[in-house]
């Protein structure tokens, strides 16, 4: 899978890398047009200007000044669109380099395997908390285990359940459910992120920034990354 992927990554680039070709092309046209049609103007003012009041030398040379500032933007917009697809091309090459690394990002769901082996799990937290209460529940909305933490920092923070309940039971395959509550210093709650894992099998790129490939998790953008295991 991550063999097609990179495939697709330099496939995409390469698309890209025209696109953007194709793109300044058409730009320089443009400007070309649109200098071409300016100076088509010029002189049919000047052919049909007034006599007794022809134009000057500083209006022709305000009148050329004009036309090569707009040409000049015409360029500088150019050279920022290429450097824009460069940029995108070297996002796409950077996050190649999480294929096969596990991330945490915005999730819910913990998937635990044989011997209750679960994934780690995680939380994003805005401000420190006095108290964090994590409750981890089965796909029928059981509660299987909860657990306290107390001064918590702001920041991010990662976690690994044992896979067991309340009773130390080892608990069966499947996917569970985190949910995370914490309040601050004041009894006040705070606004928690829960994080689960997923395994990065590829980049694909799109419009605008790549996004990561997580496989049964879906697609994900690289904004989303909070931790890389």
């Amino acid at each position: 899978m991550a063999n097609n992927s990179l495939g697709a990554v330099s496939q995409t680039s390469t698309t890209a890398a025209a696109s953007a070709a194709a793109n300044a092309g058409t730009g320089r046209q443009s400007s070309a047009d649109m200098s071409e049609q300016f100076l088509t103007l010029l002189v049919a003012q000047m052919r049909n200007q007034d006599p007794l009041n022809p134009m000057d030398n500083a209006q022709m040379t305000s009148q050329i000044a004009q036309i090569n500032t707009v040409s000049g933007i015409n360029d500088l917009n150019d050279t920022l669109g290429a450097i824009n697809g460069q940029i995108d091309t070297s996002q796409r090459l950077q996050a190649s380099a999480l294929i096969g690394r596990d991330v945490l990002v915005p999730g819910r769901e913990i998937a635990v395997g044989k011997a209750g082996a679960a994934t780690p799990f995680g939380m994003e937290l805005p401000a420190d908390a006095a108290q964090v209460t994590i409750s981890i529940s089965d796909a029928m909305g059981t509660l299987v285990h909860q657990s306290s933490y107390d001064d918590i920092p702001a920041g991010v923070q990662s976690f690994q359940w044992d896979g067991r309940d309340g009773s130390e039971q080892t608990v069966g395959e499947g996917t569970y459910r985190i949910d995370i509550q914490a309040v601050d210093s004041a009894g006040q709650a705070i606004d928690v992120q829960p994080l689960s894992m997923g395994r990065v099998g590829g980049v694909v790129a799109g419009d605008g920034a790549p996004k990561l490939d997580l496989g049964p998790r879906g697609m994900v953008p690289l904004d989303d990354i909070r931790q890389i295991i």
